[in-house]
C-alpha cells in the first residue's frame, strides 16, 4: 500500500468511496453526492492548507483522509477536524488506521496541537477505531442532523497531537512539509 498526498486527479475513484456513505447513510451529513468536478475542487481548495492523503492498492484508491480548519476564529488555528473513508472492498486491512497515523504524524510536524473527530451514532467500528487511536470522547450533539428520515446525534471526540505550549507559533501551511510525503 502507499499513502500519498490527493491530486485533483482523484476525484472520480475518491467520490466512488465517498458516494455510498451519502446515499445510504448518516455517516456523514452530506445529503447530495458532489459532481466529479466539484469533488476535485474541494480536493484543490482543503489541500491549500491542510492534508488529503490517498491510500493506494495497486494503483486503486482504497481510502483517504482528510483535515480540515475545525473554526474560523484566529484562536482555533491550532485545531483541526479529521476524516477518513474507506472503500467497502478494502475495510478490515487496517487502511483507515494508517491514513490516519500518517495524517496525524503531518498534522503535528505542521504544528497543529488537537484533532477532532465527529462520529454520527451508533458507529461502533468508527468509534473503536477513534478511540484506539487515542481520542477522548468530549460532548454528543443530541439529534443535531436530521437524514434518512430521522435525526442523528454526533458525538465529538479529540485528540491531542503536540504540546500545549505557552506562545504557540502557527501552523505552517501544507506545502511546507511536501517533503514527507513520500
Amino acid at each position: 500500500m502507499k499513502i500519498r498526498l490527493a491530486h485533483p486527479s482523484d476525484a472520480a475513484q475518491l467520490l466512488s468511496i465517498y458516494r455510498p456513505f451519502i446515499e445510504n447513510t448518516a455517516i456523514t451529513f452530506e445529503t447530495n453526492v458532489p459532481s466529479e468536478k466539484e469533488f476535485a475542487e474541494r480536493i484543490i481548495s482543503y489541500t491549500k492548507k491542510y492534508p488529503w492523503l490517498v491510500a493506494e492498492v495497486n494503483g486503486i484508491a482504497a481510502g483517504y483522509a482528510y483535515a480540515v480548519k475545525h473554526r474560523e476564529r484566529e484562536a482555533y488555528q491550532w485545531c483541526v477536524e479529521s476524516s477518513v473513508y474507506v472503500h467497502e472492498d478494502f475495510r478490515g486491512q487496517g487502511i483507515a488506521q494508517q491514513l490516519y497515523e500518517k495524517l496525524f504524524g503531518l498534522l503535528k510536524e505542521m504544528g497543529f496541537v488537537n484533532v477532532y473527530a465527529g462520529i454520527t451514532l451508533p458507529n461502533e467500528k468508527s468509534y473503536q477505531l477513534h478511540t484506539k487511536l487515542g481520542f477522548t470522547p468530549v460532548g454528543i450533539y443530541e439529534k443535531i442532523g436530521f437524514k434518512n428520515s430521522s435525526w442523528h446525534s454526533v458525538q465529538w471526540f479529540v485528540k491531542a497531537i503536540n504540546e500545549y505550549a505557552d506562545n504557540p507559533l502557527p501552523p505552517k501551511g501544507i506545502g511546507s512539509i511536501l517533503h514527507n510525503l513520500d
